[in-house]
């Protein structure tokens, strides 16, 4: 009964074994997207990351432009 108790002690082939059947029966249940619905989605990221990119541009340039002038303004005086 106390045997029941004490954790029998795999080697590492055999855990490992384990862990790679646990993680293809795991496979087998994951619902996957479809081939379209990965296209659409990715197309929408590529797309996010371009406008993105172009708005942060735009915020840098008027950042950028408004601190030169003030220094600029700040050093004539």
């Amino acid at each position: 009964m106390a045997d029941e108790l004490v954790p029998k002690k795999e080697s590492w082939i055999e855990s490992t074994r384990e862990y790679l059947i646990d993680i293809r029966a795991e496979m087998k249940r994951v619902t996957w997207p479809s081939r379209a619905k990965v296209e659409s989605t990715t197309l929408v990221v590529i797309v996010s990351v371009f406008a993105f990119a172009v708005y942060f541009k735009i915020i840098d340039t008027v950042i950028d432009r408004t601190v030169v002038a003030g220094y600029h303004y700040l050093v004539k005086q």
